[in-house]
């Protein structure tokens, strides 16, 4: 480059008239600066490509380079974050633990002396994308669950606790690993299938895998979560499925399931729902032996607005191949329930379930359970709740007669030893106080009348504090 640069001026130079000795020293001076800064030039490129050639910055280096290099790991690093974002699309997690202490009245424990025990549970479940087939869209839903505690022990009562956060393994109390409590698939199909996607109000929803039924069937916004709201076994879900024992699941309250949900959205706020499941009972909830003779569960459920405030109302039917009697005979048992929330005002909601047993041995057959919980806006404290409610449950005509004789255990001696009579009255009374938005403090009071249906004893008495972390 440089030769050709000079052949160029030595050719001009000759085209044009012959210069003063004096004019042909300046000329010359002129080029030998031009050569040089030319060198310069080539030799400052040299080291820029030598530079360039390595993502590595040193301090020797120009700084043009230094500062290119810095600007490209910047939009780098921005393109980075942008795909870790875009993989992260979709994900949901949530995590929570929740510690109960709870003291039982005297006489309320089998020992007949007052008990206290404390426990605690932990939850982490993560949502993730599961997928696209067409306009199909998967997810995929996974549960762990770890804790220590079974909580305190009652005697004989229709209510199968007083605390059904309390979560054990069943190695004992030393051992606290945690159990994969869910893993289920879900296919959300838009309907009608020729239609557009984003303009579809009808799904049909498929679901399988090892799931918690109540996640699908029984909900209730006032009463359904151990871990916020009411925490006795009767009032958190229906009990004739859960404290009576039908829904069948294992000893986490978990089954392997299938299910199908058709989701109509056409009208915003007046939305319905069909359900149909199948879920592993017996051994087979357990995965420790068949799955004949399943849970079969369907529910219709509405959601509507009273005076503009939401509401859900959901009818259910159940039967059980193989639920366990109360003489420790596994029998077909069928029932049919319902369970309703509505806000009645902006901080006031109402709930109530009711459960009614078709067939079955069992010890309770009907089942009635009423409450609500108040928003503390009226005190200034919107975040907190006030909850309570009431429940009963009749002993049912086979276990008034057979109560005080039945000996499941075969041992020789009656499993109850007194004549079951009546209903079985519970009453709960729970303050939320949110301390933040991720630590909330519950102290919590519960009261058992007539428990088991036995007249001739006297009331037990749980007073508890929760405490909730959780995001």
């Amino acid at each position: 480059m440089r030769i050709k640069l000079l052949a160029a001026i030595l050719a001009a130079g000759l085209a044009i008239p012959a210069f003063a000795a004096d004019d042909l020293a300046v000329l010359k001076a002129e080029l030998a600066r031009l050569a040089e800064r030319i060198a310069a030039l080539e030799n400052q490129n040299r080291e820029l490509e030598k530079a360039l050639a390595t993502e590595r910055i040193s301090e020797k280096e120009p700084e043009v380079v230094t500062r290119l290099k810095a600007v490209e790991f910047q939009a780098l690093s921005m393109q980075k974050q942008a795909r870790q974002i875009e993989a992260l699309e979709g994900i949901s997690v949530g995590a929570s633990i929740t510690g109960v202490a709870q003291k039982v009245s005297h006489g309320g424990t089998p020992g007949g002396e007052r008990e206290s025990r404390a426990s605690y549970r932990g939850d982490l479940s993560v949502t993730l994308p599961g997928g696209e087939m067409g306009d199909i869209e998967g997810s995929i839903f996974t549960h762990v669950r770890f804790g220590q505690g079974n909580g305190v022990g009652l005697r004989p009562s229709y209510t199968s606790g007083p605390n059904t956060l309390a979560f054990q393994k069943g190695e004992g109390p030393d051992d606290s690993f945690a159990i994969l409590a869910q893993a289920w698939y879900q296919l959300k199909v838009p309907l009608p299938r020729d239609g557009i996607k984003a303009d579809s109000r009808e799904h049909i929803h498929l679901s399988f895998g090892k799931i918690d039924p109540f996640v699908f069937f029984d909900q209730n916004a006032a009463a359904d979560d151990e871990s916020a709201k009411f925490m006795n076994n009767a009032f958190v879900h229906n009990p004739l499925l859960d404290s009576g024992g039908d829904i069948g699941a294992d000893a986490h309250g978990f089954s392997p399931g299938a299910i199908v949900q058709y989701v109509n959205e056409k009208q915003k706020g007046s939305e319905w729902l069909l359900s149909l499941g199948v879920f592993g009972s017996g051994p087979g909830a357990n995965f420790s032996g068949s799955l004949s003779a399943p849970l079969v569960i369907a529910q219709a459920e509405t959601h509507a607005r009273l005076n503009y405030l939401p509401g859900s109302y959901r009818l259910y039917a159940w039967h059980n191949g193989r639920a366990p009697g109360y003489d420790g005979v596994k029998r077909r048992h069928a029932g049919i329930g319902a369970s309703v929330d509505q806000k009645v005002a902006d901080d006031l909601t109402l709930f109530g379930r009711y459960g009614h047993q078709l067939n079955g041995q069992v010890r309770f057959d009907r089942a009635v359970t009423v409450g609500a919980e108040l928003a503390g806006s009226d005190w200034g404290r919107a975040a907190d709740g006030l909850g309570f409610a009431l429940g009963a449950l009749r002993t049912s005509p086979d276990f008034r007669k057979d109560s005080a004789t039945v000996d499941a255990e075969g041992d020789g001696n009656p499993d109850f030893g007194y004549r079951a009579t009546g209903w079985e009255k519970q009453a709960e009374l729970y303050y939320r106080y949110k301390v933040n938005s991720k630590f909330e403090l519950t102290p919590d009071f519960q009261l058992i009348q007539r428990p088991a249906g036995n007249g001739g004893t006297q009331s037990i008495k749980v007073i508890g504090l929760r405490a909730k972390i959780g995001i």
